[in-house]
């Protein structure tokens, strides 16, 4: 995952981190350069504009922030949230319910990924379907999850 330093910086802002606080964050992430050594060949220096300092502190707080507000885009879903992972349950009466709740769901992340610069795994991504058997077994190939990138 690729945390933008601006992105970051903004929703710093909007959670009342301003001021001397704001300054000195953004001295700690701007204006940072890598370059890499492979086989004894050394890279050109190149700008770093995302991510944080490997092994630091803040790394999780920044993390955290970053994703923050990602709750809010989901109306019909609840979240739970560990680390960089993110759970998605949607309950309802019916299979129909519960498909349509996780489908406007998913588009509405996907609309935030997006916007935030980030993107799904759609390799770790899984779809789980849990009730009863009688209700599992009403479920047919039209019922679908999707995401769309």
């Amino acid at each position: 995952m690729q945390i933008l330093h601006e992105i970051l910086l903004e929703k710093m802002q909007i959670y009342g981190i301003k001021d001397k606080a704001h300054l000195l964050l953004r001295s700690y992430l701007t204006n940072r350069t890598q370059k890499c050594q492979v086989n004894g060949v050394v890279s050109s220096e190149h700008k770093v504009k995302c991510g944080v300092p490997q092994s630091s502190i803040l790394g999780p707080l920044f993390f955290l922030i970053y994703i923050n507000d990602l709750s809010e885009c989901l109306n019909r879903t609840k979240p739970r949230l560990f680390a960089e992972d993110t759970n998605l349950t949607a309950s309802g009466g019916t299979i129909n319910d519960v498909e349509n709740a996780a489908n406007s769901d998913l588009e509405n992340l996907r609309m935030w990924l997006s916007a935030n610069k980030l993107s799904l795994n759609i390799a770790k991504t899984e779809f789980m379907l849990i009730g009863s058997r009688s209700l599992v077994h009403t479920v047919s190939d039209s019922n679908s999850v999707k995401h769309n990138d």
